[in-house]
């Protein structure tokens, strides 16, 4: 007599399949859910205001004032390029930028950032001659952003990153090139806490710059 498998022992794979499916499915959800920030308050942000005006920059060494120079656009990666608010989870995969689902920047960040250099550059009694005046023999100030979001060190933990390269040239001569970072804590893992860093650090990363713009020598 063959023995045979009942209908019950061949029908449990198929049970199984169908009962393990959701458990998967939720556990799935639950570590996707433990990778990401905290939850966001859908929002458009900035900046923010401008710090009060500081003394003008100046060389070490010596009192010298900024030269007048024009802002070139800045240079951006695609992924910088918009108003998406970007992160980075290094603890899981340093390689893969996220955007956060409801909070965007009023305009791409580096743009922002170019525009509260001039102003900063206005406050420290330096002049911003518009490109398009076409100034002879005029100095060129061009920033290429290589970063400007908030990388998490673990699922509570977070800090703004920030590098930029900037370089002067006169007509097609460069006369200075230097890379300025800064990295400075989140207060909060979620976006609001991201703005914040990015906001402080972008003024570090001006208040840098502007003492290094201070060294080149003006035109004669």
């Amino acid at each position: 007599m063959t023995n045979r498998p009942n209908r019950s022992t061949l029908a449990q794979p198929k049970f199984a399949r169908r009962f393990l499916a959701p458990i998967l499915a939720l556990a799935t959800v639950l570590v996707a859910g433990c990778a990401a920030p905290q939850r966001e308050t859908a929002g458009l942000y900035d900046l923010g205001l401008l710090p009060a005006a500081t003394a003008p920059a100046a060389a070490p060494g010596g009192a010298r004032s900024l030269p007048a120079l024009s802002v070139a656009e800045p240079t951006v990666p695609t992924w910088l390029d918009r108003q998406t608010m970007m992160y980075r989870l290094a603890y899981a995969n340093d390689l893969q930028p996220h955007a956060y689902a409801g909070s965007r920047w009023t305009s791409p960040p580096v743009q922002l950032f170019t525009q509260r250099l001039k102003a900063r550059i206005g406050q420290a009694g330096g002049v911003v001659v518009p490109a398009s005046d076409g100034a002879l023999n005029a100095l060129t100030l061009h920033i290429e952003a290589d970063d400007f979001s908030q990388v998490f060190n673990g699922p509570t933990e977070s800090f703004a990153n920030i590098s930029v390269r900037a370089s002067v040239l006169r007509e097609r001569l460069l006369i200075g090139q230097k890379t300025f970072t800064s990295r400075l804590p989140a207060p909060t893992p979620d976006a609001q806490g991201g703005v914040r860093a990015l906001s402080q650090a972008s003024d570090s990363v001006i208040e840098d710059m502007t003492r290094w713009l201070a060294t080149i020598a003006p035109q004669k």
